[in-house]
């Protein structure tokens, strides 16, 4: 019997032959580690397919004038050509733009400069960088009601004003709220996402390594030329990424425009 084993495992086709087929070769494992990925994303696909594609579909078919609950069962632009026959609606664009490139421009400006002096400061107050992630979770509403309670004519600062007799009565504090140019809806999104902007600047710097400024600083780089030569060109990808999310999100938000904004055009 062993002499027998032995020499069937010595013939090596014939112990191939015999041999059980690999794990990794069966045509099912295979295809499996070939779409695992996919396979790891499907549920989540699913889900965005049926609810946002299809609600984004559903909502295009009833802007063409297809609702057959209702007995309409036609097709047809009117609601196009109505919307875009009103000068309200580019009034309404307009205005929104206007939010969303100063609100997407300050934040951004104000994130740099916070992120350059945090640079700086950090490394001897680390309790800086805890302070300056504290209004991250905070909410848009709850932003936007803070920004209504300070600068409303009837708000906090404009009954300080009063008191110290900067001004006749609450009434003639300037209208940063409710005022034509959205004064109060940029404040808001600009204290909310200098932080958001700043605290993604802030990783990658803290990423970059020392030895690019130190190169430009023997090369006889001055700070200017070391920040727009080394540093800027370095961080761009984030200010990139971060201010598309914020112009976008800006550009679609519904609850700041509407708690703090004119009611015309809204």
């Amino acid at each position: 019997g062993g002499a027998g084993v032995a020499t069937v495992m010595g013939n090596k086709p014939l112990a191939r032959a015999f041999a059980w087929p690999r794990r990794s070769a069966l045509p099912w494992r295979l295809w499996l580690e070939r779409f695992q990925v996919a396979l790891m994303l499907a549920p989540a696909l699913a889900v965005i397919g049926v609810l946002f594609m299809g609600g984004l579909a559903l909502a295009l078919t009833q802007s063409l004038g297809y609702l057959p609950l209702i007995g309409r069962n036609e097709w047809s632009l009117q609601a196009y050509r109505q919307i875009f026959s009103q000068e309200s609606f580019y009034r309404s664009v307009g205005l929104t733009l206007w939010i969303s490139l100063a609100s997407t421009v300050l934040s951004t400006i104000l994130a740099l400069i916070s992120v350059l002096a945090l640079q700086q400061w950090a490394c001897r107050r680390p309790w800086l960088n805890f302070l300056f992630q504290l209004n991250i979770p905070i909410p848009h509403l709850v932003g936007a009601i803070g920004i209504l309670f300070l600068f409303s004519q009837s708000g906090w600062l404009a009954r300080l004003g009063y008191h110290l007799g900067l001004i006749g009565e609450p009434a003639d504090f300037p209208p940063l709220v409710y005022d034509p140019y959205a004064v109060g809806i940029i404040l808001e999104y600009v204290w909310k996402e200098t932080f958001f902007i700043g605290l993604v600047l802030l990783a990658m710097l803290q990423a970059i390594e020392e030895d690019y400024e130190n190169v430009a600083r023997t090369l006889g780089a001055n700070r200017w030329q070391r920040f727009w030569y080394v540093l800027l060109p370095l961080l761009r990808p984030g200010i990139l990424s971060t201010s598309v999310l914020v112009f976008a999100f800006s550009f679609g938000a519904f609850e700041v425009p509407l708690l703090l904004g004119q009611r015309y055009p809204s």
